[in-house]
């Protein structure tokens, strides 16, 4: 009888662990990663984009020339007018690296019902996306003009953020101020508007407004950046749950905001809230951690459990406090509001860079890796290089406010 080479089917049995896939394995995973990622950029929409060439450091440096001033001075026939010069100033930026990572054991890719590398990519992504946005977010943030909304029905003016409370409402005038500003600097418009960013819970004290035109009923629709929701004037508004709030800080973990259980009306340098903070919570207390207790500031020393309700000391004693009084970690409003900001933008108010080939990296390991004798483990992790630039303070506005939300939502 002929006998059948097994062999040559066993040649033609394709695996992801042959070389010739695994290119592909990754592709695969490399744009499962940058579409989780993408979507959260959006406060890197509207910079300029400078990429630090391979080999020529880690430091970029941008230039700005001054404007020259008006040449009002009449010539005399005949004479040269002496010249003028030219005044340049300089920024710098410093790129870092950034990274994290899964390690998957071959235990768990045979044994569990879900597609870990998948979920793990997708999960890595959405990190990598928050990652590099708040980057460019708290560089953005921390801009030099600043408006507070006004409080309440009669627009009482706000001076600081400690003073926003959740009455301290976006209003239409305030981005027509900011236009204003913004034009009065000469800053260009991006494309053919001014950009805000904005939460969605801060749009939502906008969006009812007479002159809000939605982005679907734009002329051209089809020209809408990403996350893009409407309109005011010349200012295009997109939305990001990722736009800075400033939350009161947590004074144990988890609890950035108490309340005050009993009335003190003598002097007393502790105070005893309603809340039960669990053991555990009050043991990993790091003090002292500053505070607003009834509006006031002052520092919590310790945290002592109580199954009835936590005891915390004081650094500066009070005399008189009543009953449901706020303490709160400073960071937002002194009665522990969080505080909203929205950015109003120019074009050419700030820089990204990265290095050439840094950029957004998405990495797979299979099985047998490294020092793997047993093909055991295996990983999936992310990596990129980036830094973020306020170029022209002036192109720039920040709009801070309170809303409906601002006496539950936390720092971000």
């Amino acid at each position: 009888m002929e006998q059948m080479d097994l062999q040559v089917f066993a040649t033609e049995t394709q695996t992801t662990n042959l070389a010739a896939l695994s290119d592909e394995m990754k592709t695969y995973y490399e744009k499962r990663l940058i579409d989780n990622a993408e979507p959260n950029l959006v406060h890197d929409q509207f910079g300029d984009k400078y990429p630090i060439p391979e080999g020529s450091g880690k430091t970029i440096e941008f230039r700005r020339y001054s404007p020259l001033p008006k040449a009002l001075t009449a010539i005399t026939e005949g004479v040269t007018p002496d010249g003028d010069n030219l005044q340049v100033s300089a920024v710098t930026a410093t790129v870092a690296q950034y990274g994290n990572w899964i390690r998957l054991s071959d235990m768990l890719e045979l044994s569990a019902i879900d597609r870990n590398v998948e979920q793990a990519t997708k999960l890595l992504g959405a990190q990598a996306g928050r990652t590099l946005d708040t980057i460019t977010r708290e560089e953005l943030n921390g801009g030099t003009n600043v408006l507070y909304a006004p409080k309440g029905a009669d627009k009482a003016e706000v001076s600081s953020r400690s003073d926003i409370t959740a009455d301290c409402r976006l209003d239409v005038d305030l981005f027509y101020k900011a236009a204003a500003q913004l034009e009065a600097m000469n800053a260009s418009p991006i494309d053919d508007s001014f950009v805000a960013i904005i939460h969605p819970y801060s749009a939502y004290d906008l969006m009812r407004s007479e002159e809000w035109i939605d982005c679907h009923k734009y002329a051209a629709p089809e020209y809408i950046y990403n996350g893009e929701i409407g309109k005011l004037g010349n200012i295009r508004f997109v939305k990001s749950t990722e736009a800075k709030i400033w939350g009161p800080a947590d004074i144990v973990p988890g609890y950035p905001r108490l309340t005050v259980k009993t009335a003190i009306s003598a002097s007393a340098t502790s105070v005893t809230v309603k809340e039960v903070i669990p053991e555990e919570a009050c043991q990993k207390f790091a003090g002292p951690v500053a505070v607003y207790l009834g509006g006031a500031a002052n520092t919590v020393t310790a945290v002592s459990y109580g199954a009835a309700g936590a005891t915390l000391t004081l650094g500066t004693a009070v005399t008189s406090l009543a009953a449901g009084a706020m303490l709160c970690g400073q960071g937002g409003g002194r009665d522990g509001s969080a505080v909203f900001s929205t950015l109003v933008l120019g074009a050419n108010a700030y820089g990204t860079t990265e290095l050439e080939n840094g950029g957004l990296e998405h990495i797979v390991k299979q099985l047998g890796y490294g020092d793997d004798p047993l093909n055991q483990r295996s990983s999936v992790g992310w990596k990129a290089t980036k830094a973020a630039k306020r170029l022209v303070e002036a192109y720039m506005v920040r709009i801070e406010s309170g809303n409906s939300y601002s006496d539950k939502a936390k720092a971000n």
